[in-house]
């Protein structure tokens, strides 16, 4: 943001402001456009033209604006371009959520050495508020990096940050973590509700008038949700959530994007080089075993954005130990279980209200599409009945209350992944490729266990 009395221009057709006069506005495409205004917060309105009267904003028609394209800068990392949509947006705010010990950090660090590495000119400026310049130099060294050009700054004040970022002018500003900088403007304690906001949206109205992307990272709470209040998360432009499923494997997912998709999936595994892409990820989540596939445990080919994934899904029955039977999953619904159970019990005559069910998927990753009912079905069966599925097959459908298999998206893909993996068998709505179509949970159940 610009300071008390500094001079921006603003256009008079389309409002849009910058630091510097420029014949043509980039927003609206209008020829001397651009006003000199004078910035006083203390006003009304803290635009003041020359003569010292307020700038209004004035309504534009959609007619009169030129899209542009705003580019974008590459993180260096396929996996992390691929969950922003391609890169990261210039004139963009990113926030990155994550437990404590993730790698947020290293990731962030990895990313600014990636930067100075490739074409794009310009600073980079890392804004630590929780650890020590050495502490960070530290971590950079070890993982090999070149961060010499990286200009590190160990504050908690605002101020000293938006004076760092005028001096400056970054293309890659990375602040970490956002609930540790306050401004004398909002109080003295950092982390409050209102330092969160007042920070945050001077560091992105400050990003928002230049060629650079803010990376903010941000604590969450005991239960994985962004710590602080919901409305950092709608002023920023990319909500990014940061997982993990063991000590080695880290899940990056996209919670919210308003320059891509946010069903893409980056997987990276953590060692004591960094953090490195995951090379094969199609059968990172299937179990490697020697002899038979135990009973109670089904694949199925998800999609995840563009890519698709053989998954493993692994239940158990056991005698309730109440009176209430209880369902344990956490990395899928537990109402999407507790559905198919009861359309098992209904439609195919086995009884899972004297049960306790967990159900766990194989990697850690967590699933939400509908394609996985099926293949949930047949695990819920088999854990039951104690027989195991055929080896090599893989089952995919969406199962409705009916008792009816019904269709997926991009069937034809999913089960090209299957073939390719090696499974001979794969159970679907139709026959695509092959495939052994069923229309019914009881002709599913008679597919997989009948002899």
């Amino acid at each position: 943001m610009a300071k008390k009395g500094s001079v921006v221009y603003k256009c008079s057709n389309c409002g849009y402001t910058q630091p510097k006069w420029l014949g043509k506005c980039p927003e609206c495409g209008e020829w001397n456009s651009l006003e000199e205004c004078i910035v006083d917060p203390n006003a009304a309105s803290p635009l003041l033209k020359s003569d010292g009267s307020a700038v209004k904003a004035k309504p534009v028609p959609m007619s009169k604006i030129i899209v542009q394209d705003e580019g974008r800068i590459s993180t260096g990392s396929a996996e992390f371009d691929r969950v922003l949509g391609g890169g990261a947006t210039k004139r963009s705010a990113v926030l990155i959520g994550g437990e404590p010990g993730i790698g947020k950090s290293t990731l962030l660090i990895q990313t600014a050495a990636s930067v100075l590495k490739s074409a794009e000119k310009g600073r980079i400026l890392y804004v630590s508020g929780e650890e020590s310049a050495s502490q960070i130099k530290g971590r950079a060294v070890r993982l090999g990096l070149d961060v010499g050009a990286v200009e590190i700054l160990c504050t908690l004040r605002l101020e000293d940050i938006l004076d760092a970022l005028d001096s400056l002018n970054p293309v890659m500003v990375i602040i970490d973590s956002i609930q540790t900088v306050y401004s004398v403007q909002a109080g003295l304690v950092p982390g409050t509700v209102n330092q969160l906001k007042y920070c945050a949206n001077e560091l992105i109205a400050w990003v928002k008038e230049r060629d650079s992307v803010l990376f903010m990272t941000a604590h969450v709470t005991k239960d994985g949700i962004i710590a602080g209040p919901k409305s950092l998360e709608h002023m920023v432009d990319t909500v990014i959530s940061f997982e993990r499923s063991s000590d080695e494997y880290r899940f990056l997912r996209a919670m919210k994007n308003r320059f891509g998709s946010i069903d893409e999936l980056g997987i990276f595994e953590m060692d004591s080089d960094g953090l490195k892409e995951v090379s094969d990820p199609s059968s990172l989540f299937l179990t490697r075993r020697q002899g038979e596939t135990p009973a109670g445990v089904a694949c199925v080919p998800v999609f995840e954005g563009s890519r698709v994934f053989v998954v493993e899904i692994q239940a158990l029955t056991v005698p309730a130990k109440s009176s209430i039977n209880r369902v344990y999953s956490d990395k899928v619904d537990s109402a999407r279980v507790s559905r198919v159970a009861a359309v098992l019990e209904k439609r195919a005559g086995i009884q899972f209200s004297d049960q306790d069910i967990y159900i766990n998927v194989a990697g850690g990753v967590r699933l939400t599409e509908s394609a996985i009912d099926a293949a949930l079905a047949a695990a819920l069966y088999s854990a039951r009945t104690d027989v195991p599925l055929g080896e090599k097959t893989a089952v995919v459908g969406e199962l409705s209350l009916a008792g009816e298999i019904r269709p997926v998206t991009k069937l034809r893909q999913r089960v090209k992944t299957a073939r390719e993996l090696g499974f001979s068998k794969v159970i679907a709505p139709s026959a695509e490729d092959s495939a052994l179509a069923v229309d019914s949970i009881k002709s599913l159940v008679k597919a997989l266990f009948s002899k």
